[in-house]
């Protein structure tokens, strides 16, 4: 991807979310799909937004997924995202996906917006079908809104076992209008994707089409969302969108943009820390881990050795019982079908080198027993010393908890 100019700087914004960019509003309520909890969530924007989407690519695509689908196809516009928890709406034939068309005709008609700008998304158990009683009712009562609190109402109504609600917004300056991006998202297990990532959305009131929005967010997607994972497991209904409205007020970005960097690196950080948030916050993870390999062949080796071993469950076990039995990474690195030279690896786990051009070095195993310990976030960087490619992935440990919770999901 062409970029002119290095990035300009971006500002975090510690109490941002999806609802910072201008025109963007959320709502999230408890229609009764589960127990107590919120369970259905929407983002709306007073515009129609140029969007772009990427997704899981499970054989199974959920209903929700192939309506989002043809939504995007009309004109690449969206005005609405309808998100329900408790019910995947997968593996359910065509009532499941007559049952998805209906609810986003319901938000369609309340939200008085055409069809094919609203597109819906599902989280839940697979092969059980909507409450659409209480899908209508529930959105019926959805009265978005461009408030903090009703952001963080939204992104609690779409979480199934997650611990914590995932929020992230920058800001940047792009032809001197202050441009803004948020993100939500959700996910902790069944986390392995490739293409996209459990539910994630982004808004941005940045001026963009939807073709180039998708360039972009294909790469970033590449770099962030596909490099975590949890369990191996890849869901059936993984899903990122992002919306753009232009109400920033800059002249349409593209990749020959003088500043089509700094919209990249706004939507590479708020991808980025979604996706680390969703793989702190796996099923029963006590850890986040972090895999950074360097001196690979190629960016794309690197990014397939450090998902092979963030993804290993030796070395996701050993991260958990803090057992500094740096085996569990070489044995991960050994399967990578990646190209490596078996004399010049060197390993470290936080700053502690203990590999070295594939001799053991001198390190204290007392210290690394102590960092794994002692950190909540573990850092493992691997070089292989044959080439340029740099590559990082992220995920979590893998504790008793996990198969207590996966055990009982449904009860």
């Amino acid at each position: 991807m062409q970029t002119l100019e290095k990035s300009k700087p971006i500002k975090v914004l510690l109490d941002g979310s999806i609802v910072s960019p201008k025109g963007f509003a959320a709502a999230g309520i408890h229609a009764g799909l589960r127990y107590s909890k919120n369970d259905l969530g929407v983002i709306f924007s007073e515009v129609p937004a140029e969007s772009a989407a990427v997704y899981t690519t499970s054989h199974f695509q959920a209903a929700p997924i192939k309506v989002t689908q043809d939504s995007l196809a009309v004109e690449n516009k969206l005005q609405a995202i309808l998100v329900n928890s408790a019910c995947a709406n997968a593996c359910t034939g065509k009532r499941g996906l007559a049952d998805a068309y209906q609810t986003r005709e319901w938000l369609a008609e309340h939200l008085n917006i055409p069809e094919h700008y609203v597109a819906v998304s599902s989280t839940g158990v697979i092969g059980e079908y909507l409450n659409m009683e209480k899908m209508e009712q529930g959105i019926k009562n959805l009265h978005p809104k461009a408030e903090a609190a009703d952001a963080e109402q939204f992104e609690s109504a779409i979480l199934t076992t997650d611990l914590a609600t995932k929020r992230w917004a920058v800001e940047a300056t792009i032809e001197g209008k202050t441009v803004t991006m948020g993100g939500a998202a959700k996910g902790s297990g069944m986390i392995h994707p490739n293409m996209a990532t459990m539910l994630a959305y982004v808004t941005t009131d940045a001026c963009i089409s939807s073709e180039h929005l998708h360039t972009a967010l294909k790469e970033v997607t590449d770099q962030t969302f596909n490099q975590i994972t949890v369990d191996g497991d890849t869901s059936t209904n993984d899903t990122v969108v992002v919306m753009a409205n232009g109400l920033a007020g800059h002249s349409p970005l593209s990749p020959q943009h003088p500043e089509w960097a700094t919209f990249v690196s706004m939507l590479k950080e708020v991808s980025e820390q979604l996706a680390k948030k969703i793989a702190r916050d796996g099923e029963g993870a006590t850890k986040l881990i972090e895999v950074k390999v360097n001196g690979a062949v190629s960016d794309e080796e690197a990014q397939r050795a450090a998902k092979e071993v963030v993804g290993s469950s030796l070395v996701k076990t050993a991260v958990f019982g803090a057992d500094a039995n740096w085996g569990r990474i070489i044995g991960a690195i050994g399967y990578s079908p990646i190209e490596v030279n078996p004399e010049t690896i060197d390993i470290a786990v936080g700053n502690h080198l203990i590999l070295s051009q594939s001799e053991v070095a001198d390190y204290s195993e007392e210290e690394l027993t102590a960092y794994l310990k002692d950190e909540e976030e573990i850092k493992i960087t691997v070089h292989l010393n044959i080439g340029e490619g740099s590559g990082t992935a992220w995920g979590c440990d893998l504790s008793y908890d996990y198969v207590k919770i996966n055990a009982s999901y449904r009860t």
